[in-house]
């Protein structure tokens, strides 16, 4: 879009005489009045590039920029710890996203092959601040703490985690962020269900991490049924 600044007086068209032309006689009304017109216009445009008027450029909204966020880390980061490890994934949150970064957690004594130790472990890793790279491309937990795993009650589902805070009232996101990160470890239930409570007497939920729920994090997760029968105890 383009506005005209300046001023510049336009010579007056050319009258009906004058379109006429000298010598020519009287013209025919239709004829006098497109011949006006085309002198007029031809006038008017040879005013405007005489007079040195410039245009100028009306910015134009185009929207808010794209995201320049990249969501991707260059490499897997390493840390010296005296004791051993194991390689896990967790994930974070990136351009409102669920993305997988690789992690590795210490391998405590009887914690390998135990489902509640491991959750405790990736449970502690979504807890913790992500690291310098993985901020600068874009990560962050929504997960905070306390929020601690103990194991099923009697009568709940095989496979259930109980966690210290009821899991619907955890951020949508935080909820997100451990059922898919849970989904993908020994914690999680045949099929991959991950089999939620809270420290009440709610009933436990199956929670499937979708790509629908990586995709849109911040909205309320699916339910998954039926659960597992009760464990034998």
């Amino acid at each position: 879009m383009s506005r005209v600044h300046g001023s510049c007086k336009a010579p007056a068209p050319a009258g009906p005489a004058d379109a006429a032309g000298p010598g020519r006689g009287i013209a025919l009304p239709g004829l006098r009045r497109t011949a006006v017109a085309v002198a007029g216009a031809v006038a008017l445009a040879a005013a405007v590039g005489g007079c040195g008027i410039r245009t100028t450029t009306v910015p134009v909204d185009a929207g808010p920029a794209p995201s320049r966020v990249p969501c991707t880390l260059s490499g897997k980061e390493t840390a010296t710890r005296s004791e051993p490890q194991i390689p896990v994934r967790v994930y974070l949150v990136c351009a409102s996203a669920l993305e997988a970064v690789d992690r590795t957690v210490p391998i405590a004594e009887g914690r390998t092959g135990n489902r509640v130790r491991m959750a405790q472990a990736l449970l502690q890793e979504l807890r913790e601040d992500p690291s310098e790279t993985e901020r600068e491309a874009g990560f962050a937990s929504l997960v905070r703490g306390p929020l601690t795993v103990s194991p099923p009650r009697d009568g709940d589902p095989a496979g259930t985690l109980r966690l210290s805070r009821q899991p619907e009232d955890l951020p949508p996101a935080a909820l997100a962020q451990v059922v898919c990160t849970l989904a993908e470890s020994e914690a999680a239930t045949a099929g991959g269900t991950v089999v939620l409570a809270g420290p009440g007497e709610y009933a436990p939920r199956g929670y499937r991490c979708t790509d629908s729920v990586k995709q849109r994090p911040d909205t309320a997760l699916p339910t998954a049924g039926p659960l597992p029968s009760p464990a034998a105890s």
